[in-house]
C-alpha cells in the first residue's frame, strides 16, 4: 500500500523571535514537539499511524511565556519527558517509513535538519521526500501563503478543530483533513 506522510513540529520560541529570525541572545530553533501522522494514499486518506512526542530542549530547557501560551505545552511536560532528540527522530523516522512523499506546512524539514546538525546527527530523510502543503492548500483556496496557517484550516476550509492550534498532532490532522478534502474536490 502506498502512504504519505504528514509532520508538523513546535520549536522554542520567544516574543519577536519570528521576526527576529531567531538571532536574539539564546535563541534557538529548538524541536519541543514532533506531531505526524502516516496516510493510505486512497481516496479516503484513512490515518493508519500517529506519533505525538515532546521533546526537552537542551540549549533552552526553561520554555518562554509566549511559547507556554502559543503551544499549550506546559514547563512540566517538558520536564517529565525522558525524549530526546534522537528518539523522537527514530520515532519518527519509523513512522515516515515507506511514505512515498512527505508534507509540512510551510517546510518544517529545514528545521528538522537544523537540529540534526545542532545535535551532530545526519539529516535521515532525502530533501526530495519534502513538499509544502501550505502551497497546494493556498492554491486550492484561493488563499494568500503568507498568512495561512495550518492552525486556521478548520476556519478557512469549514471542517471541525482536529486539536488545538500549534499543536503539531493537530495541526497534523488538520493538514491531512484539508488533504482529503481537496481529494474530494478532484484537486489533490
Amino acid at each position: 500500500m502506498t502512504t504519505i506522510a504528514i509532520f508538523d513540529m513546535e520549536w522554542t520560541a520567544w516574543e519577536g523571535s519570528m521576526a527576529r529570525q531567531w538571532q536574539g541572545p539564546g535563541e534557538a530553533k529548538e524541536i519541543v514537539q514532533i506531531g505526524a501522522v502516516r496516510l493510505a494514499d486512497t481516496p479516503e486518506l484513512e490515518e493508519l499511524a500517529a506519533l505525538n512526542v515532546v521533546i526537552r530542549p537542551h540549549l533552552n530547557p526553561v520554555l518562554s511565556q509566549y511559547f507556554k501560551d502559543l503551544t499549550g505545552i506546559t514547563q512540566r511536560q517538558v520536564d517529565e519527558t525522558n525524549e530526546t532528540f534522537t528518539d523522537a527522530l527514530d520515532r519518527l523516522r519509523n513512522l515516515f517509513d515507506g511514505a512515498n512523499r512527505i508534507w509540512s506546512f510551510g517546510g518544517d524539514e529545514t528545521t528538522l535538519a537544523l537540529n540534526c546538525e545542532m545535535n551532530g546527527i545526519d539529516m535521515p530523510f532525502a530533501d526530495t521526500l519534502f513538499d509544502d502543503a501550505r502551497v497546494v492548500v493556498a492554491r486550492h483556496i484561493g488563499a494568500d501563503i503568507s498568512t495561512l496557517e495550518s492552525g486556521s484550516l478548520p476556519d478557512v476550509m469549514g471542517f471541525p478543530r482536529l486539536g488545538n492550534a500549534h499543536d503539531a498532532l493537530g495541526d497534523s490532522r488538520c493538514i491531512a483533513e484539508a488533504f482529503r478534502i481537496m481529494r474530494r474536490d478532484g484537486a489533490f
